[in-house]
């Protein structure tokens, strides 16, 4: 899929150039398609730049969490959410072990430590699979839920908001906690639905009562603010949460006695080695959008869809960010790439470019998700999985869409 959608970007581009060749006189197009090959190929190595400083202090933090047993706690934390969720898996199963691991490296942005968990987890699961090929109910939930994107600390948004030059890169803190829990919910209650999850557990409803009050709480403690206002609480409270975790992660490393430094070093190293390898795919992807913009050709389609939105006497600024939110079900490093193209040609805090970032951090490559996790243990019946999870990613885009409008006007 990745391949065509590529290889789509490309050929459109150069059918929007000969358009606006021939058609609208336009002798320059193909000029400034050419430049943007190069301006993104620029692009693509100043973004590596601090991409290798990032992952590796993140992941040098994090591998000290993990030596201190933070993530095992977590995954304890949540193991009794998620016997009740599966009630097809048997208590004390390995399965619900790494499930809850999982979800505890997902929620702390450990991407490269939780996938390989969640294939673990997957496995697990299929060996309680009695027809292979075919998703069992836990499979599904676990899919829709790792599809859903709750990241409780989107690092990655922060990052390439900081290199396109943004004052305050955690502006968007709030929005993307508050969207990502939307797109959760979302998920759940679609795949509860389906499979008629007794969601009246009193475990269940506890932690859904905690959520609800948290969540609720924390609208009301903003809801009369002004959008100035939100903006700032937001910069703080994700400034403050991002360098309180950091010291609880080296406070607890301490006191477990763990070689906090030798282990920074560590996870740096590990860090480094994951950022050389994603230049190719950042080239590949900032270019094949960069002569699609310079072709005119995503203007055309983001025109056509802001008249429609306009002629139904709706604002239309949400409208500059659909790209990412369209590409993203289908290619994570495709939304990446529209992300930063958003920044660049709007302006890192236009308002345009603050939805892309909430959408990209509230939702997920669903189908990539589901190709990996179900691919990797034979699964050819997705039953209702793509389903819930799809409508997870709306409710994540939706809820993209009103909270920015709250956030920032």
């Amino acid at each position: 899929m990745l391949n065509t959608l590529w290889l789509a970007f490309f050929v459109i581009a150069a059918l929007s150039g000969l358009y606006q060749w021939i058609a609208l006189n336009d002798a320059e197009v193909f000029s400034r398609i050419v430049l943007s090959l190069f301006d993104m190929a620029e692009l693509s190595v100043q973004l590596m730049i601090l991409l290798f400083g990032t992952l590796a202090l993140w992941l040098g933090f994090l591998r000290i969490a993990e030596a201190a047993g933070l993530i095992e706690m977590l995954g304890r934390l949540l193991g009794p959410l998620f016997r009740r969720l599966m009630p097809g898996v048997p208590a004390g199963h390995p399965a619900l072990g790494m499930i809850t691991l999982n979800f505890a490296a997902n929620g702390l942005g450990l991407d490269n430590a939780a996938t390989p968990i969640g294939l673990r987890a997957m496995r697990e699961l299929q060996t309680l699979n009695p027809d292979p090929k075919s998703a069992t109910n836990a499979q599904i939930l676990f899919l829709v839920l790792n599809s859903s994107s709750l990241t409780l600390l989107p690092v990655t948004i922060f990052m390439y908001r900081a290199q396109q030059g943004a004052p305050d890169p955690t502006m968007v803190f709030l929005p993307i906690l508050l969207a990502t829990t939307a797109s959760s919910l979302a998920g759940l209650l679609a795949v509860a639905f389906m499979q008629r999850l007794k969601l009246y557990d009193p475990v269940v409803l506890a932690w859904g009562a905690s959520l609800a009050l948290i969540i609720g709480g924390l609208m009301a403690l903003l809801g009369s603010l002004s959008s100035a206002a939100l903006s700032a609480t937001s910069s703080l409270m994700g400034n403050l949460t991002l360098f309180g975790i950091i010291m609880i992660f080296l406070l607890v490393g301490a006191r477990k006695k763990v070689p906090v430094y030798e282990c920074f070093i560590e996870g740096a190293k590990e860090g480094f080695e994951i950022s050389k390898n994603l230049l190719p795919y950042l080239v590949a992807m900032l270019c094949a959008i960069g002569v699609l913009r310079a072709s005119g050709a995503l203007d055309a389609l983001l025109d056509s869809i802001r008249w429609v939105v306009q002629l139904a006497g709706m604002d239309g600024r949400f409208v500059d960010a659909l790209p990412t939110a369209i590409v993203k079900p289908f290619s994570g490093s495709a939304a990446r790439g529209m992300l930063i193209e958003t920044m660049q040609h709007f302006g890192v805090d236009s308002f345009a470019a603050l939805l892309a970032a909430t959408v990209q951090g509230s939702t997920e490559t669903t189908f990539y998700v589901l190709a990996v996790y179900f691919g990797a243990v034979g699964i050819q019946r997705a039953r209702h999985a793509v389903g819930c999870a799809l409508l997870a990613d709306l409710a994540g885009v939706l809820a993209s869409i009103a909270v920015c409008y709250w956030f920032f006007g």
